[in-house]
């Protein structure tokens, strides 16, 4: 499915205002002339800007006859289609089970299995997603410091 730039960008427009109202409630640094909801604001601000030109965009192509939505072509196919769905679920399993089960196995799985399923052999598909599993928490868990969830391997890490 394809929505018109016009109603993408009203999309941004409108996510970009309340990002910028939420970071009212950011609490001032003393003695600081910013804070953090500086970045949020200007991240915002420039969204904002971009939005309003893929208005403009879309609203010169609705002129010449484009519609407000279309239906893409790989939405008939049912193989691109389940892939898309697969995806989806993997994402919401994780936001549900991450916790208890943790980064590490939960990614290993789910990479594994993305791979298996858009065909890659399965020894590939072993090995890449182990490294990307590794790399990734090494990124984000040592390098950007986010704490992703330890679960069954809690006693290890």
């Amino acid at each position: 499915m394809r929505a018109s730039d016009a109603l993408s960008g009203l999309v941004i427009i409108v996510l970009s205002l309340a990002m910028i109202a939420i970071t009212t409630s950011f609490p001032a640094f003393p003695g600081q002339k910013y804070g953090p909801s500086l970045f949020p604001r200007i991240l915002a601000s420039g969204l904002i800007v971009c939005g309003a030109m893929l208005v403009w965009r879309g609203l010169a192509a609705r002129r010449a006859g484009a519609p407000w939505i279309e239906v893409a072509p790989w939405v008939r196919e049912p193989w691109r289609l389940t892939s898309f769905l697969l995806v989806i679920a993997v994402l919401v399993v994780y936001i549900l089970v991450s916790e208890s089960v943790g980064f590490i196995p939960l990614a290993l799985v789910f990479l594994m299995a993305l791979f298996l399923w858009l065909g890659v052999r399965p020894l590939t598909a072993s090995v890449t997603a182990l490294v990307v599993t590794l790399a990734m928490h090494w990124f984000f868990g040592t390098m950007l410091r986010v704490p992703l969830p330890r679960g069954w391997l809690n006693a290890i890490l």
